[in-house]
């Protein structure tokens, strides 16, 4: 029996980063309370109450000194406005997609209009959206019961139309079809989550070549609810949420499984469901052994040119590897149709008893010699992958070989493909040669012949996206980050602290006074920078980068009492007086009328610009960071004019 796994089946971003941050805060030691199951897996959720974590019905279930989790389905209004009340410490797992939706309810309530939401109304993530919104909105679980709401007293103001990040994605194409063709003018925003997409897409393909759809998660979990719905429309499809839950029965006469996993179901509960399912099917179903007959049969099967077979390797050379087709002739794969790669070894590629799946190249019936290609199976199975990665918007994997004027040619599935170079990066300005020899994901644009395109930028945009989201929902003045710099302007640094870039500005480099922010940082490097200010309407974020440690004002306050006496040098002479620099960034002034007890007329007739002069520190203001100096305070009676008189001479 074949069990194929869905490559899309576990965890989401959204859960993962909420359980990441839940173990986290239990891993150093706090008390932690997630308002209601932190995900649809009761396993997952024993395991965290196991660690300490308490699971609360509400926030006036939670205990006091703990701080709260929001799980990733998100919160209403109300929920956080409650939080504040009780002074509790919150950490927001809401998923960034969810957190757009309740934008985009407010801004639903905020333009008069009516908000009509597709989903389970008894699911927390709606209940959740439902409460972000600030005026009439309406739930609904298929076209049918949106057509019952599309009555002028709900329509007459406008429609914003948002997805449940699970909904079931036929249903909501039947129901913005509809809702296109009766209101145009209606605002409707693709929610649902780019993971369930791909996630109910790829369970729609595999169920169409399996005999039994096994799809696990908890019984409670809306996204694995509608897996199942999904894959029962092609193949008998069961629901398990562990190993226990497997019924042997299901297997009697089935030859392909197909495995896919809700968005809330662990790994480690996957794999025990997928070993369990290997060690008994071995028990039970037992492959039929072949009569004599048919196996003379097998080896006079006729072998040509493009035919694909299964060979087992029986020897092995430095160049070239034979193999049993099962047929009389014998199989020969040379090292370069084994493999891409010219500096692989073939005694790391295969060993003896190795299965192969094959292409025949060549056919010499003379000698009974077959030549074959693993390469170029491999080639047809990621061509065909790679096609259907057009259609699924599914996210693939490649390696750049190598790059040209026009951009980069990836290699996806043994299967080239080329990136124009407008989508190799994020931005325009970026080198994407750099991107050479390393692993990139892509989407695939187009698949015609040979003609297959990709984008790494559109994937990377998304991602940045996610980013900004996530930023966005975590961020808070004070807060430090290790960003990169990404660019220089006569008025600061722009630093990119993950998704999103912020600007120190050229005050903010330096205690010292600079010129230009190159005298501090210079692109590509990576510091430590911090929030100042944030400005989340318009998406802009201040940030510092100097330290308090380093503030010299701190060092003139320890080291400079008032009364203290110095030699310091004049940095600057004005018709008031003259500026002498005590530190690096700190300044006095010497009035005209305390450089000598004789009348001064102008500075610049006593004082030069870097001449060394005596002064005592008479009086700061820290606030305004003035501090005032005297020369004529350290004269003694029998030189009062001794400075004045070596400004003279100069």
């Amino acid at each position: 029996m074949n069990i194929k796994l869905a490559k899309t089946a576990g965890f989401c971003f959204g859960v993962d980063r909420a359980v990441k941050m839940t173990y986290a805060l239990l891993d150093e030691g706090r008390k932690v309370a997630t308002l209601g199951p932190l995900i649809h897996n009761p396993q997952c959720v024993a395991d965290l109450e196991r660690r300490g974590a308490y699971t609360a019905k509400d926030v006036g279930d939670v205990p006091a000194g703990c701080e709260v989790v929001i799980r990733s389905h998100g919160v209403a209004r109300d929920v956080y406005d409650a939080l504040a009340r009780r002074g509790l410490a919150v950490h927001d797992a809401t998923c960034p997609f969810v957190a757009k939706i309740h934008r985009i309810a407010r801004e639903a309530g905020e333009a008069g209009c009516t908000l009509f939401v597709a989903g389970d109304a008894a699911h927390p993530e709606v209940q959740g959206i439902v409460g972000h919104a600030a005026g009439p909105v309406f739930v609904f679980a298929n076209v049918d019961e949106l057509r019952a709401l599309c009555i002028p007293e709900n329509t007459k103001n406008g429609i914003y139309m948002v997805a449940q990040t699970t909904f079931e994605v036929k249903k909501w194409q039947e129901c913005t079809e509809f809702i296109k063709k009766v209101y145009t003018k209606s605002k409707i925003f693709d929610t649902i989550c780019n993971a369930t997409w791909a996630r109910q897409h790829e369970a729609e393909c595999l169920s169409k070549e399996c005999d039994l759809m096994v799809v696990i998660g908890g019984r409670h979990s809306s996204n694995t609810q509608k897996l199942a719905a999904v894959a029962a429309r092609h193949t008998r499809a069961v629901s398990v949420e562990t190993a226990a839950d497997l019924d042997l029965s299901w297997f009697r006469g089935v030859r392909t499984v197909g495995v896919t996993a809700g968005a809330s179901t662990p790994s480690s509960i996957i794999e025990e469901v997928l070993s369990s399912m290997s060690e008994e099917m071995r028990e039970e179903v037992r492959e039929e052994e072949l009569s004599f007959e048919e196996m003379i049969d097998a080896s006079m099967k006729p072998v040509y040119s493009g035919k694909a077979v299964k060979g087992i390797v029986t020897a092995i050379s430095p160049n070239e590897i034979q193999v049993d087709i099962g047929t009389k002739q014998t199989g020969f794969v040379k090292l370069e149709e084994l493999t891409n790669d010219p500096s692989a070894k073939m005694e790391d590629l295969v060993k003896k008893g190795d299965e192969l799946d094959l292409i025949v190249t060549k056919v010499n019936d003379q000698e009974g010699i077959v030549y074959l290609s693993k390469r170029r199976f491999d080639e047809n199975k990621g061509k065909e992958e790679v096609a259907a990665a057009v259609e699924s918007g599914e996210i693939m994997e490649g390696y750049v070989t190598e790059y040209n004027s026009g951009g980069l040619v990836v290699l996806v599935k043994n299967v080239r493909v080329f990136v124009p170079r407008s989508q190799s990066t994020l931005r325009h300005s970026e080198d994407y040669t750099k991107l050479v020899h390393q692993n990139v994901r892509l989407r695939i644009k187009q698949c015609e012949g040979r003609h297959i395109v990709g984008s790494i930028r559109e994937v990377l945009a998304e991602e940045a996206d996610a980013k900004r989201e996530a930023f966005w929902q975590d961020v808070e003045i004070g807060k430090h980050y290790t960003g990169t710099v990404k660019s220089l302007t006569n008025y600061g640094a722009f630093v990119d602290i993950g998704g999103v870039d912020g600007l120190v500005h050229i005050s903010e480099l330096s205690w010292d006074r600079i010129k230009h922010p190159s005298e501090v940082v210079k692109v590509g490097d990576v510091i430590d920078v911090y929030v100042k200010d944030l400005d989340t309407e318009n998406h802009k974020v201040s940030l510092g980068y100097k330290k308090a440690e380093d503030n010299p004002w701190e060092k003139f306050k320890a080291e400079y009492p008032i009364g203290c006496s110095f030699t310091a040098p004049v940095v600057s002479i004005t018709k008031f007086g003259a500026f002498v620099r005590i530190l690096p960034g700190v300044d006095g002034l010497v009035h005209i009328s305390e450089i000598s007890r004789d009348r001064v007329e102008k500075v610049g007739d006593v004082l030069r610009v870097g001449q060394e002069v005596n002064v005592q520190l008479i009086d700061v203001d820290y606030d305004k960071k003035r501090i005032s100096l005297s020369m004529k305070a350290l004269l003694t009676d029998d030189e009062p004019e001794a400075e004045a008189e070596e400004g003279d001479a100069e």
